[in-house]
């Protein structure tokens, strides 16, 4: 696992749900997880996020839909070359929106604030790739630009929704000494406490970062991080295979963003995970398209 000093270039360098999140039972995290969740935030120093009062995450029961036939494409059955490179894996980074949650947390965080359908039009462009990463973040946020005490209210009362067995693949993962990582073009106060649910350090989080001023409004966004850009998902995999060597590394994703983490120094395998939203342009490229997590724990 990383340590704080030998990535510290990154570790201080990641939204239109298509499922409702009513009539779902929520278990609540327990008390002291909700309060570490946010105390362990990277937050502007200028002001923190009070503790929650309701913060928790959940196991969703709802199986996503296909909504296109996976018949339609070539690679929903692994070569061995590619079942080979997952099963040597030595580290599996994830996406988390869409991929390890059932929803975008900026287009959950905008529709809380009144600004949802605009904002969750500018997010299927970032993740088709049709326009700059770091231009859709900005432009997405500026509809609404959430206060400190908005972002706050929202994780009282809109806990994450974990898609259907990333628990118990990020499990089996874990058992086999292979590191988790999630990678996200989304925001650490959200992922925060997905990555305590699942049992993932919170030094192998690798997101974006809300800035706010001395009396909570919100001032933008930490444009250092790598991931608040096109192309920054590809920079942290490579970091994060540099600084530890890792035989193999695989990546995990629903968007564009996730594909280019695939190079030369990167990740070695793509696998594009469908069951919550399927990007075409994205699952045709990828080296393996999947739309339920059972098919990568039954193949390890």
């Amino acid at each position: 696992m990383p340590s704080s000093n030998s990535m510290a270039g990154l570790v201080s360098a990641r939204a239109n749900p298509i499922y409702s999140s009513h009539n779902l039972r929520r278990s609540r995290l327990p008390r002291p997880m909700a309060s570490r969740a946010l105390e362990m935030s990277y937050k502007h120093p200028a002001i923190a996020l009070r503790p929650s009062k309701s913060l928790s995450l959940v196991a969703a029961s709802l199986q996503p839909a296909k909504t296109i036939s996976a018949g339609q494409f070539s690679n929903t059955v692994p070569t061995e070359e590619v079942l080979n490179i997952w099963r040597s894996a030595s580290a599996v980074c994830f996406d988390v929106d869409s991929t390890v949650c059932l929803d975008e947390g900026i287009d959950e965080l905008a529709d809380f604030c009144g600004a949802g359908k605009a904002v969750a039009e500018w997010t299927t462009k970032a993740m088709s790739g049709s326009i700059p990463f770091e231009e859709a973040l900005a432009a997405r946020l500026s509809l609404f630009n959430p206060s400190l005490s908005q972002v706050q209210d929202f994780l009282d009362k809109t806990p994450p929704r974990i898609s259907p067995g990333i628990a118990g693949l990020i499990k089996k993962l874990m058992v086999k000494n292979i590191d988790v990582y999630l990678i996200s073009g989304g925001f650490r106060q959200m992922i925060n406490p997905v990555a305590l649910q699942l049992g993932i350090p919170l030094e192998n989080i690798f997101a974006n970062q809300l800035l706010f001023g001395s009396s909570g409004e919100f001032i933008g966004f930490d444009a250092k991080e790598p991931t608040s850009r096109s192309g920054g998902k590809a920079t942290a995999v490579q970091q994060i295979r540099k600084v530890h060597n890792y035989k193999a590394l695989v990546m995990i994703g629903d968007g564009a963003t996730d594909l280019e983490a695939r190079k030369p120094g990167g990740a070695d395998l793509f696998i594009c995970y469908a069951g919550v939203q399927l990007r075409e342009a994205v699952a045709v490229k990828s080296d393996w398209l999947i739309f339920d997590f059972e098919e990568l724990i039954t193949s390890l």
